[in-house]
């Protein structure tokens, strides 16, 4: 199985996550699938698999959070980048409570900066610091 570090789980989550939204694509063989192109002949690393089932699991509830702590916006009207990897640290903040929460911001920062727009960092910043508020869980 390949061993990945989680920053780099994390990368290949939201670029999964934001592929299957517009292929209207599930998980499971899909995400072998998408992982077949970086390393053929290896399994996906269970923490890349970990997140895309979270994140679809907990859709939902995810995109409820998001929307109740974004002002003056609608999910649908998001930059896709942004609210899958808003899904994705969403979920870090909530199910992963081993990862301390400076972590994932940062790292969903750093990504938004890399994938998103040029105001997508301080976006994703501002929701994600109101969702771990909320969550009740320290910096």
């Amino acid at each position: 199985m390949a061993h990945l570090s989680r920053s780099h789980c994390r990368e290949l989550a939201l670029q999964f996550l934001y592929q299957a939204e517009f292929a209207g694509k599930g998980r499971g063989l899909e995400v072998a699938q998408f992982w077949r192109h970086f390393r053929k002949g290896e399994k996906a690393p269970a923490y890349l698999l970990q997140l895309v089932e979270g994140v679809s699991t907990h859709r939902e509830e995810l995109d409820a959070l998001i929307t109740r702590h974004s002002e003056h916006w609608r999910l649908e009207r998001m930059a896709a980048v942004d609210r899958n990897l808003l899904r994705l640290a969403a979920y870090e903040l909530l199910y992963e409570p081993k990862i301390p929460p400076k972590v994932v911001i940062n790292e969903a920062v750093e990504l938004a900066k890399l994938y998103g727009t040029e105001d997508s960092g301080a976006f994703v910043n501002g929701i994600l610091d109101r969702i771990r508020v909320a969550a009740g869980r320290e910096v």
